[in-house]
């Protein structure tokens, strides 16, 4: 039986925008299952980002309700979204949040800190291919070199799941293919569920499963037989 880490039940999201509402979700039923990689495709504003920040905790549902495993999000407070965030998310956006004044050890010990069980931090580093710029201040390192600080200190904490949005999209391609490599080998080797927000659709090659938005909903599902490899992604 096909385990879930997420699911959703007929979730929305409204916001209010001078007196405009506007639906960013629009009734989203949707399970995410344990150890796949999923790609969530579609275009600016089809709700692919509200949904992963409802799901990593970092938002509130307007209506409906949201699972991680058993635990109900949308029963949560403040407080305790905060303590779930900090114990099983990992999150990877489109720009990298580096602390310049630290070199990549230290950003990535930001979370080991703090998190249960974490990697020690050069071994994180190791795993995204930096074993050699553990040193390195972020404005020495490139953007894919800074991007894959940013995934070390996702996965230093050893989370569930790792959210990642738009990883790729400040990135050219030769570099955007180096940082999915990297995604699919956390996946891979540390079995860690992985959402990746995209609305490139060569990226969507590689996943598990391909989520199709369109208007806050979701307008199709697929399922890829045989994936692509990130080198192999025409972009």
């Amino acid at each position: 039986m096909v385990q879930y880490v997420f699911r959703t039940e007929a979730l929305r999201k409204t916001y209010d925008t001078g007196g405009v509402q506007v639906h960013a979700l629009a009734g989203v039923d949707l399970e995410l299952y344990a150890g796949e990689l999923a790609v969530l495709l579609g275009a600016s504003g089809s709700g692919k980002s509200t949904l992963l920040n409802i799901l990593g905790g970092l938002d509130h549902a307007t209506s409906g309700r949201v699972w991680f495993r058993e635990l109900e999000l949308t029963e949560l407070g403040d407080r305790a979204l905060t303590r779930y965030r900090r114990d099983h998310v990992g999150f990877v956006f489109q720009f990298y949040n580096l602390v310049p004044s630290l070199s990549a050890r230290e950003n990535v010990q930001l979370v080991t800190d703090v998190a249960r069980q974490p990697m020690d931090a050069a071994e994180a580093l190791e795993m995204v291919g930096l074993k050699h710029r553990l040193d390195h201040f972020p404005a020495e390192l490139s953007g894919g070199e800074q991007q894959r600080v940013a995934i070390a200190r996702a996965i230093a904490k050893r989370p569930e799941v790792l959210l990642c949005d738009e990883p790729t999209g400040a990135l050219d391609s030769k570099t955007g293919v180096q940082v999915l490599e990297v995604l699919k080998t956390i996946n891979d080797e540390l079995g860690t569920s992985t959402v990746v927000i995209t609305h490139n659709a060569g990226i969507q090659a590689m996943a598990h499963r391909v989520i199709l938005f369109a208007d806050g909903k979701i307008a199709g599902v697929q399922v890829n037989e045989t994936r692509v490899a990130p080198h192999e992604i025409a972009w």
